[in-house]
């Protein structure tokens, strides 16, 4: 049986994924420019999507044609477009979406939660969770109650 070479590493597209531009369908993109020159990597969603906007403003192309030659909806062609145009080339790159932390467990909450703890230890976490609903008219997930009462992960210490 022959060995299996090891994969080789790609820096650029491990620090693409790392800071969340890596283009999740490079085969989408169907643009010229990306085909014949190793300058524009269709793996990077930032320079994708700067060379969409910029084939329609500067190159006249319709949104359509650029949408369909850069794999995307015209919906995200917008999107892109006036995100570029509000916020610049900063604005090109993907953002989290949705709630950025726990917005329903907040700290009155969370002492609440370690009260509970400390007085009734023989709660369950569908117990908890109704407590806090009877009290604070919220009602969380079981989920983010459990992530809520682990202990806090250390960071860790890099050289």
């Amino acid at each position: 049986m022959a060995k299996q070479k090891p994969a080789r590493r790609d820096p650029k597209a491990e620090a693409l994924a790392r800071d969340g531009a890596l283009n999740p369908h490079p085969e989408g993109v169907r643009d010229t420019l990306f085909a014949g020159n190793p300058f524009f990597d269709a793996r990077d969603l930032v320079q994708v999507r700067y060379e969409m906007v910029r084939r329609h403003q500067a190159d006249r192309v319709p949104i359509s044609d650029v949408a369909s030659a850069f794999g995307v909806s015209r919906p995200t062609f917008y999107k892109a477009q006036s995100a570029l145009a509000d916020q610049g080339l900063a604005g090109l790159v993907p953002r989290q979406r949705g709630p950025k932390g726990g917005h329903k467990i907040s700290a009155e909450v969370l002492a609440y939660i370690d009260q509970l703890r400390t007085t009734r230890p023989d709660l369950t976490v569908p117990q908890r969770v109704d407590a806090i609903a009877t009290r604070f008219g919220v009602r969380v997930h079981r989920r983010s109650l459990e992530r809520a009462m682990a202990p806090k992960k250390k960071p860790l210490d890099l050289p």
